[in-house]
């Protein structure tokens, strides 16, 4: 198999590679992770981030930065009880770009699939 012959279908050949298709801000393993938990609840807990996508506070607070800046999600600072709390929550765009990246990886994984004859 060579470069020039690609085990894609024929009618592949004119599409653009699924991979074309991933947003650099929302694959990032953290940032997509965010994003994926943030999907499964109506608001989500900094601290269980944290501990769920096991990293850092700075590195965690880097990532949301990111995505709030992007506008794909909110960020919303407050107390539980006397503890500071910060909650994330999902946009309409957040939910938007998830979707997106997840058409995007099963075309990848349905092109993959592909058994050679």
């Amino acid at each position: 198999m060579s470069v020039e012959d690609p085990p894609a279908a024929r009618d592949d050949h004119e599409k653009p590679h699924p991979t074309r298709a991933l947003d650099d801000t929302v694959h990032q393993r953290v940032r997509l992770g965010v994003l994926a938990v943030a999907r499964e609840v109506e608001r989500v807990d900094f601290g269980f981030l944290k501990k769920q996508l096991a990293v850092t506070d700075g590195n965690l607070s880097r990532h949301l930065k990111v995505l709030e800046d992007s506008g794909l999600i909110t960020l919303e600072k407050g107390y539980a009880g006397r503890r500071p709390r910060t909650w994330i929550t999902l946009t309409r765009d957040g939910a938007q770009a998830l979707d997106t990246e997840l058409r995007a990886l099963r075309a990848l994984v349905d092109r993959l699939d592909v058994r050679p004859p």
